[in-house]
């Protein structure tokens, strides 16, 4: 069996294939453990400007995942992610760790809730349920730092265990490109998730029943899913002001609306 996991350098760029399981056991000769990867990275020296870390696995365990994601995350490099082919589960997280989180159209991302073999009595069976919840909100994390939907939308597709193609990832922002993708006129990833941050914070800080408010939100939350914009940025926009919250609930609600007037294109009458 030839083997499934390599380091190779270059000059000044290194080349990471994963194509095997993410474990801590390395039984196999395709397994890839966090220990082994990391000590390569930390060799590789300060002249290593950009490390590409190809992707063909399964996933595995969510420590060596994460632990392969935040050394990659923390590295000084420019970090560029390609999957290959499938970066399921643990996988999915360590392609969320580049700078540059490449796909092409013939490549799937699969993401999940955590698992765990367990036994025990009813007490413990409980405890498991809820440190499962917290070992899978460190993946969510990862996730969220760059996917532009909600927490709660994540959720379901974690508890329904989704498959995501290329363009959904790229509208989500899983991922910033697609090899071998047709020029488009939507929005950048970087621009949604600019815009997406902005609605949710001022929606937030917005405790209000106004109909004509929450209009505002909806149309713009569909937009962003839509992504109908059609303005390109060179790069990522600076987000417009959010109205400041104020101790009077009448003023704050009258302008934000205004601001989401704004972003709409609406006149206001």
């Amino acid at each position: 069996m030839g083997k499934y996991y390599a380091l190779e350098k270059n000059g000044q760029e290194a080349d990471i294939y994963i194509f095997g399981d993410i474990t801590s056991w390395e039984w196999y000769e395709n397994d890839v453990s966090s220990y082994s990867l990391i000590k390569e990275i930390r060799a590789l020296g300060p002249d290593v400007e950009q490390i590409n870390v190809h992707i063909n696995s399964y996933g595995g365990e969510v420590a060596e995942g994460l632990a392969i994601y935040n050394t990659l995350k923390n590295h000084k490099a420019k970090v560029r992610t390609i999957v290959d082919g499938f970066a399921c589960s643990a996988a999915s997280v360590v392609f969320m760790a580049g700078d540059e989180r490449v796909m092409s159209n013939a490549s799937l991302l699969m993401i999940h809730n955590a698992w765990m073999i367990t036994w025990g009595d009813p007490n413990q069976l409980r405890k498991n349920a809820d440190d499962l919840e917290k070992i899978t909100q460190a993946t969510k994390n990862a996730y969220l730092e760059h996917a532009n939907i909600t927490q709660e939308e994540l959720s379901k597709m974690m508890d329904e265990e989704t498959w995501i193609l290329p363009n959904e990832a790229l509208d989500m922002g899983f991922a910033t490109s697609i090899v071998g993708e047709p020029a488009t006129d939507k929005a950048a990833a970087s621009a949604r998730k600019a815009l997406f941050n902005l609605v949710n914070k001022a929606r937030k800080e917005t405790d209000t029943d106004n109909a004509d408010l929450q209009e505002a939100v909806r149309q713009i939350m569909e937009r962003l899913k839509a992504s109908q914009d059609n303005v390109e940025p060179e790069s990522d926009p600076e987000p417009a002001p959010i109205p400041e919250p104020t101790p009077e609930p009448q003023q704050l609600e009258n302008k934000t609306l205004k601001f989401f007037n704004a972003v709409l294109g609406r006149k206001e009458g």
